[in-house]
């Protein structure tokens, strides 16, 4: 009977060994996931099967400055792991782009967080065209905002003084139109 009570403590003993064994495993899992954003894209790649690349910056990217390649770094996610929704990850998403805010190190970059670089600046000279048809009006005019192409801009016209609204155009022209 003495037996009993002493396998029951090893067998004890052992439940709880296994136990903190089994328990302890995430830790180590998520020290080498830290560990693992620390090393170069190479290494993850090289110690991962296939998953998702990204990009991320590697330094803090400030509100106006314009994203370049050497400003981000390349990572590999975890095998499992997806990039979440909204989330610009791939170079031609972030090359030439400005940041509307703080950019961090080793985080995702939201699509919202960015926006395409300024065609006219505020205050600029630009060239303001109305198109209809076979007839074409061209006038001089001041941006009284920025916009990229595509934006709708308000633009002083020099002539008459009268505020006009306007589609920024690739060429840095603005386009206006009948309303």
């Amino acid at each position: 009977m003495m037996a009993a009570p002493t396998s029951r403590s090893a067998l004890r003993r052992t439940a709880l060994i296994l136990a903190l064994v089994v328990g302890g495993v995430p830790a180590v899992a998520q020290e080498s996931a830290n560990q693992s954003a620390n090393q170069s894209a190479n290494q993850i790649a090289s110690n991962q099967t296939v998953s998702e690349v990204v990009l991320i910056p590697n330094r803090v990217i400030y509100p106006g400055e314009t994203v370049e390649l050497g400003a981000l770094k390349q990572v590999t996610l975890l095998p499992g792991k997806h990039k979440p929704d909204a989330m610009a990850t791939r170079a031609e998403e972030l090359q030439g782009k400005v940041a509307k805010r703080t950019l961090l190190p080793g985080r995702y970059i939201p699509t919202a967080a960015i926006r395409d670089a300024w065609l006219v600046e505020q205050g600029a000279a630009v060239q303001i065209y109305f198109t209809a048809g076979g007839l074409t009006i061209s006038a001089s005019g001041v941006t009284l905002q920025p916009g990229a192409a595509g934006d709708l801009v308000k633009v002083r016209n020099l002539d008459s003084g009268k505020i006009i609204s306007g589609t920024v155009m690739a060429d840095g022209t603005i386009k206006v139109s009948a309303t």
